[in-house]
């Protein structure tokens, strides 16, 4: 039998029973609201720096927290980030990896990485893991058991609009690594839709593809095209060939 004055970190409230591990994850931000502001050290151009997220204000963000340096997945992922930095830079926007490493760390995986020499956006260091918590990302353990990635950050990627609201977040399982590309269209999305008011983007949406317009008359359009996709089905082959408003099914 349990004592029922064993700790919260394992007795859940939800079923009333014990569990080996009960982790409670807790996240300060959320979309469509203000970040936190965290002063934070940097490791950039060369130098240690001190930032904080207030003074990004004006800018669009984007805060892309990793494990550790010097592992195995997240310098695909930095390098790839790295050669669109220039990209981002032109939508005014800054990228800020995050890792619960020290400054020190970062410099020195600088200096023996050829590809991460080749960074030119701040590093953060988050060793307190506040940062890491604050989003939602930080992996917590228990009292006496060993927790993997114990004290690393999830893989989250977390982009602010210049007044400092949350306009996307991602948060991956370590082992999943993500695709700078696909951030950065999220971020055009993100500053399409916030500088054309009433549009949306819908899925895969690229710069210079259709957008749309919620309302009845964009409803009905959407159902006509879904019906006419339903009736062109035939058992005969067929293929799928696309319009700017509408996808029409041809007999090959």
């Amino acid at each position: 039998m349990h004592n029922m004055k064993e700790t919260k970190s394992n007795y859940c409230e939800n079923c009333g029973e014990f569990h080996d591990a009960v982790h409670d994850h807790f996240s300060l931000v959320k979309v469509g609201e203000s970040i936190p502001d965290f002063e934070f050290e940097t490791y950039h151009a060369g130098e240690i720096k001190t930032m904080s997220l207030s003074k990004l204000r004006g800018k669009w963000v984007v805060l892309v927290f990793y494990p550790a340096d010097f592992t195995f997945i997240c310098p695909t992922e930095l390098e790839e980030l790295a050669k669109l930095y220039p990209k981002f830079q032109a939508l005014n926007a800054e990228i800020v990896s995050v890792s619960t490493d020290t400054v020190f760390t970062h410099k020195a995986w600088h200096n023996a990485s050829p590809a991460i020499a080749e960074i030119k956006y701040p590093m953060a260091a988050d060793p307190s893991g506040k940062l890491a918590d604050a989003f939602g990302v930080l992996v917590e353990g228990g009292e006496a058991v060993l927790t993997p990635d114990e004290g690393l950050a999830l893989r989250g990627t977390f982009i602010i609009d210049p007044a400092g609201t949350l306009r996307s977040m991602e948060i991956n399982d370590n082992s999943i690594g993500r695709k700078g590309a696909e951030t950065l269209r999220k971020l055009q999305a993100a500053q399409y839709v916030e500088t054309h008011k009433g549009k949306v983007c819908p899925a895969s949406w690229e710069p210079g593809s259709d957008t749309l317009e919620p309302g009845l008359e964009s409803q009905s359009r959407i159902l006509s095209a879904m019906s006419a996709i339903l009736t062109c089905i035939t058992p005969n082959k067929w293929k799928i060939t696309t319009s700017s408003t509408c996808v029409r099914m041809a007999a090959m």
